[in-house]
């Protein structure tokens, strides 16, 4: 299998353009047709597979990092009477379930990342549409704040996979057609069924679209509306942005070396452990961050962590069971959270955090089992404690072993009440602590302090602590048994678990795309030989099997 890398840069991209006007960028569509991920599909028609999305996810963090100057981004396309097609039709009729499961994932990660930029970073985004916008295409337009739409009776909006492909636009597009942009059930109804879409006056009244202009008007509207957006943003003047500069990686047969973050692999059962290290150094104060710039240690490692955890998803799919573990000073990463929690207010420091918010968000999206082991000379404190606390189980060594004095810590820091959410709005340890919310003023009284196995039992920041004695013989049973149990039912489990409290669009959409789009994707109606997927532009009509299930 070719290994995917998710890894990229602007000089490399084939399917996507950035353009620049002071405070406005543009970041266009432009899908080379022959330049799909694999063989065996053309990206027509602005079409998209897993690597149009990894350009696109590096643009918008890109545009975060690299681009404090610009505060509006226009989506548009470069291509004449298209604006997407939206997800490539063969593509998904030749990918395997767990590719196309995967797939949409990723790509509800990068438009929820798009989303995150306009609420958190102040870079606000405008969908320009003209030509065809149909089903992941105006998915991709409605993670835009305001969407414009030429009016040359040529130009749509739609969502036609129910009657032309027999699946749905569960990676987001129901939803956001709801929840976001409010439209109404019936109408929503009416308009997923139909397959020419809408345009004009119909899809303001809907509230499909915000605005419609005339083709006479177009550029001169799509510029005023995003300098109008540009104008509204707390970005800064005159910030001076950094270089996201390649990673360090070394992939070998057994797994991944970075330089702060190691996968070792064991396929023999199924595993792999994901090691992060701790900061080695850090700089004492503002300008030293921007100085280290991508060097500095969050940044850093929440950038190869994310790749890990894409690289396990897409290439090492039997690999079930994530080990958690780390090593370091838990004061060295206090003493990073305490940098990141002083300079909060400045942009670079806020880009960061919430960089760090997105990756563990992914970690907890991730359909993997999740076991955090905290042993002496682990340092899951601060912003690092979040893997133990996104962990299914977390155990904790108590005590010393034979011949080191060490003894395995935890620590908090501020960053853990509030600054890191989950998918639900809630941070972890409120996530946690649902049923019993004076736990988590019990833990935040703890912010700084040392915690040993005794300690972190009982604040109940651990799931269990097993001394010298039980430690080897408890791990192992706890992993093997773990690894005994069905995958699909695992999926299932941790994902309603991990999720607790209250719902909101980003766990709506990731909980329908689990639910759904595992079912969907499997149903002969759609994949099967006769399956609207396999027999799409053939000009033969799918054949159904009508019963409801």
């Amino acid at each position: 299998m070719t290994r995917i890398d998710f890894q990229t840069e602007p000089s490399r991209y084939r399917h996507w353009k950035l353009r620049f006007d002071g405070a406005v960028a543009e970041l266009v569509m432009d899908v080379d047709p022959a330049g799909g991920l694999v063989a065996g599909y053309e990206l027509k028609l602005n079409s998209y597979d897993l690597g149009v999305d990894i350009e696109l996810a590096d643009a918008v963090q890109r545009l975060r990092f690299e681009h404090p100057e610009v505060r509006a981004v226009v989506l548009r396309s470069g291509k004449e009477n298209v604006f997407c097609a939206g997800a490539n039709i063969r593509m998904l009729a030749q990918s395997s379930h767990g590719h196309k499961v995967n797939f949409c994932k990723f790509t509800n990660e990068t438009r929820m990342g798009i989303e995150d930029s306009a609420e958190n970073s102040g870079q606000r985004y405008l969908a320009a549409v003209s030509g065809s916008c149909a089903g992941g295409g105006y998915e991709i337009a409605m993670t835009a704040g305001h969407i414009m739409l030429v009016d040359d009776r040529r130009s749509t909006v739609s969502l036609p996979e129910t009657p032309l492909l027999a699946v749905l636009p569960g990676t987001g597009g129901l939803t956001r057609l709801t929840d976001k942009r409010r439209v109404r059930r019936d109408r929503a109804d009416v308009f997923c069924s139909m397959e020419e879409g809408m345009r004009g006056k119909r899809a303001i009244e809907w509230r499909l679209v915000d605005e419609i202009v005339p083709p006479s008007a177009w550029e001169a509207k799509v510029r005023a509306r995003a300098l109008a957006l540009a104008g509204m943003s707390d970005r800064p003047e005159g910030a001076r942005g950094i270089a996201l500069t390649p990673l360090a990686r070394a992939f070998r047969e057994d797994g991944v070396d970075y330089a702060h973050v190691r996968v070792d692999f064991d396929r023999a059962v199924g595993r792999a452990v994901v090691t992060v290290m701790g900061p080695q150094g850090l700089p004492a104060d503002l300008a030293g961050i921007h100085a280290a710039g991508a060097a500095f240690w969050p940044l850093a490692m929440a950038r190869e962590l994310d790749d890990a955890i894409l690289h396990l998803r897409l290439n090492e799919p039997e690999l079930g069971l994530l080990v958690l573990r780390s090593v370091g000073d838990v004061g060295a990463v206090l003493a990073a959270d305490g940098l990141l929690e002083t300079y909060a207010s400045d942009w670079l420091v806020r880009e960061i955090r919430h960089n760090l918010k997105r990756v563990f968000k992914r970690v907890d999206l991730t359909s993997r089992s999740l076991i955090a082991l905290i042993e002496p000379g682990s340092c899951f404190a601060g912003c690092l404690a979040e893997l133990a606390f996104a962990a299914d189980r977390a155990v904790m060594f108590s005590g010393s072993a034979g011949g080191d004095n060490r003894v395995a810590v935890m620590a908090l820091s501020a960053l853990n009440f509030g600054a890191l959410p989950m998918s639900n709005g809630l941070t972890r340890l409120g996530t946690r602590f649902l049923g019993e919310p004076e736990s988590v003023g019990a833990a935040r009284a703890r912010v700084g302090d040392v915690l040993d196995a005794e300690a972190a039992d009982g604040l109940g920041l651990i799931t269990v602590a097993y001394d010298a004695v039980d430690w080897d013989q408890e791990v192992r049973l706890l992993l093997e048994e773990r690894a005994s149990f069905s995958p699909d039912a695992l999926t299932a489990m941790e994902a309603n678990l991990r999720f607790a409290g209250p719902e909101t669009m980003e766990t709506r959409i990731f909980g329908r795309l689990t639910a759904w789009q595992n079912w969907v994707f499997q149903r002969p109606n759609a994949v099967g030989a006769d399956g609207a997927l396999k027999r799409y532009g053939s000009g033969i009509q799918a054949r159904f099997d009508k019963q409801r299930v």
